[in-house]
């Protein structure tokens, strides 16, 4: 029996059980193809993805059995129309476990986890299948291709080597178990860290605990307590290591116990540990990579990105450590000098950073979060500052949708017009904090961009913004303004998809790619003209005074030596781990841990790195492996694309369109290098970025 077959028959039971009644069972019949959130129960989403992943592997099979000659529409185009079923139900599942997710789902994702890897690998690891994909790439220069359909040959041929395809078939059944586990135990880690994170919140009923938290912060904090059917008060973790009430709270031993509850929260020795977990995964994807011809797990990894190889990305990586290391210290000496000042007698720790730098960037730049967040209501910056930016590039308009179903009530959604009002994609955005929602923020699809599959995009952002009390307004900081731009920047990329193919559309690029334009979309944050347009106070609608929207201007390279060195830590830490040989075994990670960040030259105690190993869910359970420093690379790019814009005439719709046509509307259809040089007219360069991070003097050192 063939790997699908069997795969097909272990699912047969359920798949029976699936029919007319799910609401799965044909293409929605909402707007864009979106989900139809109003019908979905718990309970369909397993017998509709494993129904999916039979008809997928029935419409491999075919392919993979014609008798006909292998040809480029009867064998890649017709792998681009297959799985419909398995699509609609995966990407809506995806979204709502990721963003709304109960004991049920987790138990669905739980039993999906190794089946999803094995149909993978049912796919991937055919080796019928791939003689056929061969067959077409090996005759590729003599097709006459467009060129979209050339790459798409090209693509589609790397991904199976990729994924192991030219392996023995002994090799391919170790490669299937390998898989199999990890894709088990990097489910069980989200699971852990969803619940660590929960659990590890900070619970007092003792309001002077709180001290330095304004009125609306204290609210929140009390409904936070009373959503869990708690007394008191309650500060929920976010899932990065500092914890932004850190800014506020003035008294130090709260101070310190909500950072330890943030850095112990998965290494308390309880069910929600992930340290055994990562130990093993780290094992099992060093043993994938030496299975898969390379030294390392990052050796396979990066093969198909942007950097090439690890050495690549660790030596850009490098450079940034020493500049970023010694602008961290010498704010850290402005901050003893506070400290000092106050005879508070103790030298800063990681859980003092963030009240004191705050107090260092007041009397340095006479400003405080207190003063900004007035200007910055989460709704006037989405539609006045987001949207409008958009707007003024792109061309786009935006008007809210009441009739489409969402999966909470905290969700909105736009119905996205392009500059001559045909409609474009749907937008969603969900951007409260959920105990039952993961950390962080994202963007993702329900419905790819494909010319061949006749579909426009369906868009979510997602982030763990705080949410107010009832009736008041969702004062955020400044920094979550540059959260809500760069995951729009990820959306608009999925947005302006103009792609023939639906595996070559919109975010379908390498990972060290596909941080650059949401990244990109930060810098419109703070230009001037955006900026005046959504910086407004919340009751007056006067806006802000310029003599403080010239402060925070002025204070955007503040503590950019600490926010650099703990990303670059983050990375370094997540490049190490994935660099383990096979002969070096199984690690202990807390050991392990410190040995990596000391080899890279990451001395400062008071700068820990922004995840820690064991809750750093980008790389254990988040697609990031060996990829964190693609936030970083990424940079290098956008910050080079700025500088092209503010050289060429800044906000202009003519700079907008060339760049949407250039670069956003064409996904991965060409490579990517040779893209982003045609667009900007040379390679990037790293000046930009130093320049913007405030570190050309540290760089000098």
């Amino acid at each position: 029996m063939s790997v699908s077959s069997a795969l097909g028959a272990a699912v047969q039971g359920k798949s029976a059980a699936f029919g007319p009644a799910n609401p799965f069972y044909a293409k929605s019949t909402l707007p864009f193809e979106a989900p139809p959130f109003d019908k979905i129960k718990d309970g369909d989403y397993e017998p509709a993805i494993e129904a999916g992943m039979a008809e997928e592997l029935k419409e491999i099979e075919a392919i993979a059995n014609n008798s006909a000659a292998p040809t480029f529409e009867n064998t890649v185009v017709a792998m681009e129309k297959t799985g419909a079923l398995f699509q609609r139900a995966m990407a809506a599942f995806s979204g709502v476990t990721g963003a709304n997710t109960n004991p049920e789902l987790e138990r669905v994702q739980e039993d999906l986890a190794p089946k999803l890897a094995a149909h993978r690998d049912a796919i991937y690891l055919n080796e019928k299948l791939f003689r056929r994909v061969a067959a077409v790439y090996e005759a590729r220069a003599s097709l006459k291709l467009s060129p979209e359909g050339l790459r798409l040959v090209e693509v589609r041929y790397r991904d199976f080597v990729h994924a192991g395809a030219n392996l023995s078939d002994a090799d391919k059944e170790k490669l299937k178990k390998l898989n199999s586990e990890e894709s088990t135990l990097s489910n069980g880690f989200r699971s852990k860290v969803l619940a660590a994170t929960k659990d590890g919140a900070y619970v007092t009923t003792d309001k002077a605990a709180l001290a330095g938290l304004t009125a609306a912060d204290l609210s929140g904090a009390e409904q936070a307590a009373k959503d869990r059917k708690m007394d008191g008060y309650v500060l929920p973790l976010q899932n990065t290591t500092q914890q932004p009430v850190l800014s506020s709270l003035s008294v130090r031993a709260t101070r310190q116990a909500v950072f330890e509850k943030s850095w112990m929260r998965t290494e308390l020795g309880d069910a929600n540990d992930t340290r055994a977990t990562i130990a093993r995964l780290a094992q099992l994807r060093a043993e994938k990579g030496k299975l898969l011809g390379h030294d390392s797990y990052a050796g396979w990894k990066l093969e198909d990105q942007m950097a090439k190889t690890p050495e690549n990305a660790l030596k850009f990586m490098d450079a940034l450590v020493a500049p970023a290391v010694a602008n961290a210290a010498d704010e850290a000496k402005d901050i003893q000098d506070v400290i000092d000042s106050q005879k508070g007698g103790f030298s800063v720790e990681p859980w003092d950073w963030e009240f004191y730098s705050e107090q260092v960037r007041k009397a340095k730049f006479d400003i405080d979060e207190a003063q900004e967040r007035p200007y910055f209501e989460l709704n006037n910056v989405l539609e006045n500052g987001v949207f409008y930016a958009a707007g003024q590039l792109y061309g786009l308009s935006f008007k809210e949708r009441k009739d489409i179903p969402v999966w909470n009530p905290d969700v909105r959604v736009f119905e996205v017009f392009d500059a001559d009002g045909k409609p474009l994609a749907l937008f969603y955005c969900d951007y409260y904090k959920r105990d039952n929602k993961s950390g962080g923020a994202w963007m993702s699809n329900f419905v790819d961009q494909s010319k061949l599959m006749g579909t426009l995009p369906v868009i979510y952002n997602v982030a763990n913004l705080p949410k107010p009390a009832a009736g008041e307004p969702a004062l955020i900081s400044f920094s979550d303004v540059i959260t809500m731009f760069h995951e729009f920047g990820h959306a608009l990329h999925g947005m302006l998809a103009d792609s023939e193919y639906p595996s070559l559309s919109g975010t379908s690029v390498a990972r060290d790619f596909v941080e650059f334009p949401s990244q990109f979309n930060e810098h419109w944050a703070t230009y001037p003209a955006v900026f005046a347009h959504y910086a407004k106070h919340y009751k007056t609608g006067a806006a802000m005074p310029e003599e403080l929207a010239t402060k925070i201007k002025k204070a955007a390279d503040f503590n950019q030596g600490y926010l650099l060195t703990e990303l670059v830590a983050a990375a370094e830490l997540d490049m190490q781990w994935h660099s383990l040989p096979v002969s070096e075994g199984l690690q202990e990670p807390d050991a392990f841990e410190k040995a990596a960040l000391a080899k890279k030259g990451f001395t400062l105690s008071y700068v820990p790195p922004r995840y820690r190993s064991s809750y750093f869910s980008h790389i254990w359970g988040g697609g990031y492996a060996a990829g964190y420093y693609a936030y970083l690379w990424s940079e290098m790019l956008d910050d080079d694309a700025f500088q092209w814009f503010q050289d060429h005439g800044g906000l202009t719709r003519a700079n907008g369109d060339r760049f949407r046509k250039m670069v956003l509307s064409r996904g991965n259809t060409e490579d990517l290098a040779k893209m982003y040089e045609a667009w900007l007219g040379s390679a990037p360069n790293v000046e930009p970025m130093l320049k913007y991070r405030g570190l050309e003097k540290g760089a000098a050192k």
